[in-house]
């Protein structure tokens, strides 16, 4: 399994694997199929441009095939740049419990732990994912509330828990992350 920043080139499998994760798991993200396939391609590779500092998507792969993302953004205002966000995390069904997951959001904080001026780093996932809630707790995670009725798909409401992580400075200076 090779997990790695992805890149433009990369846009395509992007792109066709996040519409079968909205596809498949619409209950699971706030943005819908339909948003999505309004995207084109170029619009899809300059949001893979490299901007290290504020924004990438760690992609895993199974030889050539994209299996899994997570992406990472930072806030652009003056007063909420010290705020990172996780959004996007999928792994496919098939490559699911192998730490698939757990790598590339592991290789996500690395890279915001060290973004100077980042100090929280948060999420939104709907209570019904339970093993993701899990996994974000294992990785540091803490929940800090929940939104009821925080999306609507069809006549069904979901509600979302709120998660952050904060980083202090033990966590940039350790040697791992130098």
């Amino acid at each position: 399994m090779e997990i790695r920043i992805l890149t433009a080139d990369d846009a395509s499998a992007f792109w066709s694997l996040r519409l079968a994760a909205l596809e498949r798991e619409a209950p699971a993200f706030s943005s819908s199929a339909e948003e999505h396939r309004s995207l084109s391609l170029v619009e899809v590779r300059a949001r893979l441009e490299p901007d290290p500092e504020n924004s990438f998507v760690v992609g895993a792969f199974n030889g050539a095939q994209l299996v899994g993302t997570a992406g990472f953004y930072r806030e652009k205002g003056l007063k909420t740049r010290h705020k990172g966000r996780v959004w996007g995390v999928y792994v496919t069904p098939g490559e699911r419990g192998k730490g698939v997951g757990r790598a590339m959001l592991q290789l996500l904080l690395e890279r915001a732990v060290i973004l100077t001026g980042v100090e929280q780093i948060g999420l939104s996932v709907t209570t019904t994912q339970t093993a993701a809630i899990a996994l974000y707790r294992s990785l540091g995670f803490e929940s800090w509330g929940c939104e009821p009725k925080a999306l609507k798909i069809g006549d069904r409401y979901l509600d979302e828990e709120y998660m952050v992580r904060y980083i202090d400075d033990s966590l940039r200076r350790s040697p791992k992350n130098q």
